[in-house]
């Protein structure tokens, strides 16, 4: 079998169709043909063109991966749980069932970002305790809570809380600028800090340093 004709996507530039005996067989970024020497007249028996569909489909899964990494800063486990669910069987918009993507092409995936340093939880945790911090009144216990069902562990936290200047103290007091015209009293407004992962010594201060 020969590969006759290797012609760029109209949708997408950087993708090309590379047909077989005359036959649309498969799609490759354009970076992987020049990697995989694949070009016009060259011969491949079956097997020999599997491989070549399995890069074609590592291809188009690392493309969508690297998108989702890039638009903000994500944790191992977040990379992980949107690569695992390329690996489920969808329905097309057809109707047509269409099976998951292969797990070893997922661990491919994952690992190549990881060698890119496209997926590291220590510069996510770092977004993360930065963005939650700007203009928005957060506690330090409950960007742990968030951090935490993110997949970062404790030693990644402290270590970006520690190289931070963050403090709950002047965080209280950008909740109290927001919310104390909804409450009442400070009783009132005391126990929704305390729900909010305040220390009560901190709320109290703030209180004072307020009067």
């Amino acid at each position: 079998m020969k590969i006759t004709s290797i012609t760029t996507q109209k949708r997408d530039s950087g993708r090309v169709n590379v047909s077989v005996d005359g036959k649309y067989r498969f799609s490759l970024d354009a970076y992987q043909v020049i990697e995989l020497g694949v070009k016009i007249g060259r011969e491949y028996d079956e097997s020999d063109l599997t491989v070549l569909e399995q890069e074609s489909q590592f291809g188009k899964i690392y493309s969508r991966a690297l998108e989702y990494s890039l638009m903000r800063p994500h944790s191992s486990k977040e990379i992980q749980n949107y690569l695992y669910k390329k690996t489920r069987p969808m329905r097309s918009k057809g109707g047509e069932l269409r099976l998951g993507v292969p797990t070893e092409i997922i661990d491919r995936v994952f690992q190549r970002l990881l060698e890119k340093k496209y997926v590291n939880d220590n510069k996510f945790a770092k977004f993360w305790v930065e963005n939650h911090s700007v203009g928005k009144g957060i506690s330090r216990r409950k960007l742990t809570a968030e951090l935490r069902l993110k997949g970062i562990n404790d030693s990644i936290i402290s270590q970006v809380f520690s190289e931070t200047n963050r403090n709950d103290l002047e965080e209280i007091f950008k909740v109290i600028a927001k919310k104390r015209s909804r409450y009442s009293d400070d009783k009132k407004l005391i126990e929704y800090l305390v729900r909010s992962g305040f220390a009560y010594d901190d709320i109290k201060q703030a209180l004072k340093e307020l009067e």
